[in-house]
């Protein structure tokens, strides 16, 4: 299935995108698409509704929401692609670079990425999300793919300066409102066949500075979340985004960053497209 939620008369609401296309409400089954959802096997809940319950279609004009509703963590891997390690002038990593950003950055797949108050290095980053499934503590990576509800696209916007020069951790240049663009939709472990061979991309302004593949990874999901689940007891609904492929603006001679009235479009193969359009924190 693809979920999606979204936003009319001022509430989210939880759909579905069908076989045909179509947006449906799905807000009669009761549940938002959050933790409870995942981890009382909802997907498999959901479908067997579906099967006896007709759902309203739902106009394509109304705004789609973040694809999960506010996870109780957005974890990040940083440098996870050669060429962008590269780029970045960092050596590559021998186990993964984690970081976190603040769930308050989560947002819409077309809604408008504010630059931040004083940013001048507001940069983008096309990634892989994967939405997990089952409470998962000390997982094995032979058995991590199990841990794994769906797969969505997310673009880990960052302000480069508060980032990389103002000291401390990656998180604060990372957090701002609206830095965690999820969606369009969560797609069920079932439409993705292979997440380690999607090709993914972004562009602004129409033209394409990040194109690449997610079997360029140099650590893979299992690897991922047999690392995580070391540290951290991953709950159903959290977000990890595995990093994005070379391409940013940090990596250009100049580096580029974004500037109001810019347009960022993007999307990975079976995940959809996205589209955001800068504009000055006012």
């Amino acid at each position: 299935m693809k979920l999606i939620r979204f936003e009319e008369n001022g509430i989210i609401k939880p759909g579905i995108i069908n076989e045909q296309g179509q947006r449906l409400d799905v807000s009669a089954f009761g549940e938002d698409y959050n933790e409870r959802f995942f981890e009382t096997n909802g997907i498999e809940r959901l479908k067997t509704w579906l099967a006896s319950y007709h759902c309203p279609v739902v106009s394509n004009s109304l705004r789609l929401d973040a694809c999960v509703a506010r996870p109780s963590k957005l974890i990040c891997i940083g440098l996870n692609y050669a060429k962008h390690a590269a780029e970045s002038g960092m050596a590559i990593p021998k186990e993964p670079i984690v970081f976190f950003k603040a769930t308050s950055a989560i947002c819409g797949p077309n809604d408008e990425v504010i630059i931040p108050k004083n940013s001048v290095k507001t940069d983008w980053e096309v990634e892989l999300a994967v939405v997990i499934g089952k409470k998962a503590s000390y997982v094995d990576a032979a058995n991590a793919m199990d841990y794994i509800a769906g797969y969505c696209t997310h673009n880990d916007y960052s302000e480069r300066e508060f980032q990389l020069e103002r000291g401390g951790q990656w998180v604060k240049g990372k957090s701002a409102d609206t830095f965690a663009p999820l969606g369009p939709f969560l797609a069920t472990t079932d439409e993705i066949s292979d997440p380690h061979n999607l090709r993914l991309w972004l562009k602004v302004n129409g033209e394409t500075l990040q194109d690449s593949n997610t079997n360029d990874l140099i650590f893979n999901l299992p690897y991922l979340i047999e690392h995580l689940s070391q540290f951290m007891t991953l709950l159903p609904g959290d977000v990890i985004s595995t990093g994005t492929p070379a391409g940013v603006g940090l990596g250009f001679n100049p580096p580029r960053y974004l500037k109001p009235g810019d347009v960022v479009e993007l999307g990975i193969e079976g995940l959809g497209e996205q589209r955001q359009r800068a504009v000055a924190y006012t």
